[in-house]
């Protein structure tokens, strides 16, 4: 057996306390169960509970995905920025789905999200970037996601400029800097079990409004 083999075959999962859930207590809407589920990770000590998978598709139907930071999420949906011509940016715009993917294993728990995305305004992109750190507006000043990049040398290049800029121009504007929010069609929560019954409880949005059902884990 090979040392990645013996790893993987050593991992457990969830063979440990976890949190109950009773989804007969669970709101009519997913937004106050997610954010009761975020705040909880947070305190449980879970890394990073704001970073999220999200899933695009190309113009081909070709699946991608990548972790993304989560910025909002509120009566709109769910928000997460970034450049407009990068890989995401030109995915979403030719076909404005996606699907988001929150893993909090400290309390084994999962929400999962797929919707309609559309973009704020370019003033709330502008906000958005400037209520976040110099590093951050130093990232998105850099710009050209996802495009080749012919060598280390040129990016840290790049990189010193854009934090000198940011650090001097702390309200420069990054015009391919763009808001993203997520308008939920489905919201699923789901409840690690360490019997493996586990709970699954599904969101549907219908013309009257959610509606709840659990699901075979």
């Amino acid at each position: 057996m090979t040392d990645f083999h013996r790893a993987l075959r050593s991992l457990r999962v969830w063979d440990t306390d976890l949190p109950s859930f009773d989804p007969a207590s669970a709101p009519p809407e997913p937004l106050p169960l997610f954010h009761d589920w975020f705040t909880a990770a947070a305190a449980a000590g879970q890394t990073e509970p704001h970073t999220l998978s999200l899933a695009t598709v190309d113009e081909e139907g070709r699946p991608d995905v990548r972790t993304v930071m989560l910025h909002d999420a509120d009566a709109h949906g769910w928000h997460f920025a970034s450049h407009a011509g990068s890989a995401k940016g030109r995915q979403l715009a030719a076909r404005p789905e996606a699907a988001l993917g929150f893993y909090w294993p400290v309390q084994g728990r999962q929400v999962r999200i797929r919707g309609h995305v559309t973009t704020g305004t370019p003033e709330e992109a502008y906000e958005d970037l400037h209520a976040r750190t110099t590093g951050a507006l130093a990232a998105a000043l850099v710009g050209r996601q996802s495009e080749v990049l012919d060598s280390p040398d040129t990016l840290a290049e790049a990189s010193e400029a854009a934090w000198h800029r940011a650090e001097t121009e702390p309200d420069a504007p990054a015009p391919t800097w763009t808001l993203y929010v997520v308008e939920p069609a489905e919201v699923e929560f789901f409840q690690g079990d360490a019997r493996r019954r586990h709970v699954r409880l599904r969101y549907r949005r219908t013309a009257d409004g959610w509606t709840r059902e659990l699901l075979w884990p």
